[in-house]
């Protein structure tokens, strides 16, 4: 049986690149065939990362059966998986964000969560010396799924051993970090062929706060007036996918990578009222700027509050 290795769903670099490195380890150095499957369309830079290295997109599965045999990577939150994840075969988690519990899994499985800013950093330490049988490609990926995930160690979730290893696969790949970071952020930055509806789901994640179900959708970028230009129409579609996806409110941080801090969209007053409780601002138009925010799992989720 063919194990298949996923992330979460609306799939960034880390979690379409993660599930790459996984599969290669296990099918090449564990002798357990497996491949890499994702849960939606990645995201214009992990197609961009994908093109560059030379993988096809994996294929694009919606559910998991009781008779797959399964490997989550970059998550471990029900809300971002398979609607079936509890019925299949878990075999392991690995991971690099809070647990969330409410997994449920059929035997005894390996759980490895670390607290670094990337996926790929926890596997490359898994992986160990079996590195060095990797092909250009796979290590290409992992310093790739790095570099998103630190936003090239711009991002306060950026630990020393993330640079480190990022510092030592560049080394060996023969690539200049702040250029190749420069290719990633730029095609991030392309979203001219995405509806409004589309980018607000692009990078988002779902939480709950006093109560309300929150869409929280960040979109990284080195040209932040591009999605601001589209502020109306973005606000305008916000109800309808916040209807269409169960939630209350869809909330955008739009982050500048460059300037290091991110703008959030206010389209009403509840809106208003988090933003000023959770992040100590006075808001007075339909849109505020957060200084040195750049993270959404270590200082937006964390300070959400009502």
């Amino acid at each position: 049986m063919t194990t298949l290795v996923l992330g979460h769903k609306s799939p960034d670099t880390d979690s379409t690149g993660s599930p790459l490195i996984w599969a290669w380890y296990l099918s090449e150095i564990r002798n357990t065939p497996a491949k890499a499957v994702l849960l939606g369309q990645p995201n214009t830079e992990a197609a961009f990362v994908l093109r560059h290295w030379g993988f096809e997109q994996p294929e694009i599965i919606a559910d998991v059966t009781a008779e797959d045999s399964v490997v989550i990577v970059d998550t471990n939150n029900p809300a971002e998986l398979p609607p079936s994840i509890n019925e299949a075969k878990v075999q392991a988690i690995i991971d690099h964000h809070m647990l969330v519990g409410g997994l449920k899994t059929k035997t005894p499985i390996n759980v490895i969560i670390r607290p670094l800013a990337c996926t790929a950093t926890v596997m490359h330490d898994i992986i160990g010396a079996d590195l060095a049988k990797a092909p250009r490609a796979i290590k290409g990926v992992m310093l790739s799924c790095i570099l998103s995930d630190t936003l090239a160690f711009r991002s306060p979730t950026t630990t020393p051993h993330d640079k480190a290893v990022a510092e030592a696969l560049a080394v060996d790949l023969g690539l200049d970090i702040a250029a190749f970071a420069a290719e990633m952020f730029a095609a991030k930055s392309d979203v001219s062929a995405f509806s409004d509806a589309e980018l607000l789901r692009m990078d988002s994640k779902e939480y709950n706060v006093a109560g309300k179900e929150l869409r929280v959708s960040v979109l990284e970028t080195t040209a932040p007036a591009v999605v601001l230009d589209r502020k109306a129409s973005l606000m305008a579609a916000m109800p309808g996918v916040a209807a269409e996806d169960g939630a209350d409110q869809v909330l955008l941080f739009v982050v500048d990578i460059l300037r290091e801090e991110a703008t959030l969209l206010v389209p009403n007053d509840l809106v208003r009222q988090l933003a000023e409780a959770s992040f100590g601002v006075k808001v007075s138009g339909d849109q505020v700027v957060l200084p040195g925010v750049m993270s959404r799992k270590k200082q937006i989720i964390p300070a959400l509050k009502l």
